[in-house]
């Protein structure tokens, strides 16, 4: 029989109807990764008899849970379905605004001004990217992404994210301004409560495994300096497998073919300011997921969600008293961060934007190079946020140009 390789092997997911039970084996989708290590673990019981023979004589199984992870590199809409379930919110399109009267002015950060109307009722937060269209804009501002640096209810202040240029023109009338792509965010209420039935697939060795009730337990964002982005999806399920010498999904959709995200290709700022020193930065979404066994079955019943904690890291150059002294006063910040798959004016994206974020230390580093700070964060519920406002009502909004 040949051995399994994981070149040969494939990862296919779709979401579950009901939970633990494996959906229909159409329309599944396949994904990218680079290492995918779903299993089911079990408690395991060691009998406890004294015997005269000094020897054990029984070894029992009693629950299982499937554990694991997706690793893989950050590309638009890959893991979207995942990114969705942990923050408890499907993506969905921002309405567009249509008809408006646009001016373009400035030279880098520029100004977007509406003649009527408001940017706040509408739904654009800071954070979000934009694009404009319809109306006969100058060919150099038309579809391209436009980050919002902060915004009024007639006035975005914004840059462009590849460090093309944006030309000044106006009013031009009937235009679109379009929040592009999909986003998604925590919500302060109708929270989803998604699971997945996840396949693996070893084309060589004609083996599948089927796990069913497998919840999104956390997510880990990682930008480095240099590299790919990266994700880490965990997951916890119920224990439950299916596994047969066929796979279980039919015709599955193909894999995405979005570019990878790099950290070094578009913007980042925090508290309000651009970024040119940051040298890394990471994301925790930790949904605080939990089971417990019982008796008569061994799987667990359900998954159970906790409270969504985001926590994160970054480090910069040690240049200014900033982050030291936001530390020092429990001064809170936000973090914004649009990652582009090229280098392109229109390049598909991930806009990650945490509004609302207290410093947890701020260490500085030695020696003979460039000191660091690096400091840990604890990210908190903009309550004040929502509609009709400049940010979201959440602890965590991510923005996907492909969802």
């Amino acid at each position: 029989m040949p051995i399994a390789t994981g070149i040969a092997k494939q990862v296919r997911y779709k979401t579950e109807v009901t939970y633990n039970t494996a959906p229909g084996a159409a329309s599944a989708q396949l994904l990218r990764r680079v290492e995918s290590t779903i299993g089911v673990e079990k408690d395991t019981y060691q009998s406890a008899e004294l015997r005269s023979d000094y020897q054990i004589s029984d070894f029992r199984h009693g629950t299982r849970r499937t554990m694991g992870s997706i690793k893989g590199e950050l590309s638009p809409r890959t893991y979207s379905d995942f990114i969705g379930a942990a923050l408890r919110r499907d993506f969905a399109a921002v309405t567009a605004i249509a008809g408006a009267s646009i001016t373009i002015a400035g030279a880098g950060p520029y100004t977007i001004t509406r003649a009527a109307g408001s940017f706040l009722t509408d739904g654009i937060k800071a954070g979000d990217v934009i694009r404009l269209s319809v109306g006969t804009f100058n060919a150099n501002n038309l579809l391209k992404n436009i980050y919002v640096v902060s915004l009024t209810s007639t006035v975005l202040t914004v840059i462009v994210p590849n460090g093309s240029t944006l030309t000044a023109e106006g009013p031009i009338a009937s235009s679109t301004v379009t929040v592009f792509g999909k986003k998604t965010f925590t919500p302060a209420t109708g929270h989803t409560d998604k699971s997945f039935a996840i396949e693996h697939w070893f084309s060589d060795a004609t083996l599948s495994e089927l796990y069913t009730g497998c919840k999104i337990s956390t997510l880990d964002l990682a930008l480095p300096p240099t590299g790919m982005a990266t994700i880490d999806v965990g997951l916890m399920g119920s224990g439950g497998i299916t596994t047969a010498s066929s796979a279980y999904y039919t015709s599955p959709t193909a894999a995405t073919t979005t570019g990878i995200a790099a950290a070094v290709n578009g913007v980042l700022y925090i508290g309000g300011s651009a970024v040119a020193t940051c040298t890394g930065l990471s994301l925790k979404v930790d949904g605080g997921y939990s089971g417990d066994p019982v008796v008569g079955s061994n799987v667990m019943p359900s998954i159970f969600a906790g409270r969504v904690n985001v926590t994160g890291q970054f480090s910069a150059y040690f240049d200014s008293a900033t982050y030291r002294d936001a530390f020092l006063n429990e001064s809170e910040l936000a973090i914004s961060v649009v990652l582009t798959s090229d280098n392109t004016a229109a390049s598909d994206f991930v806009a990650i934007t945490v509004p609302r974020i207290k410093l947890g230390s701020a260490q500085r580093s030695d020696g003979e190079k460039g000191l660091m700070l690096t400091s840990d964060f604890q990210a908190l519920f903009n309550g004040t946020g929502g509609t009709g406002t400049s940010s979201e009502q959440t602890t965590l909004s991510i923005q996907d140009s492909a969802a």
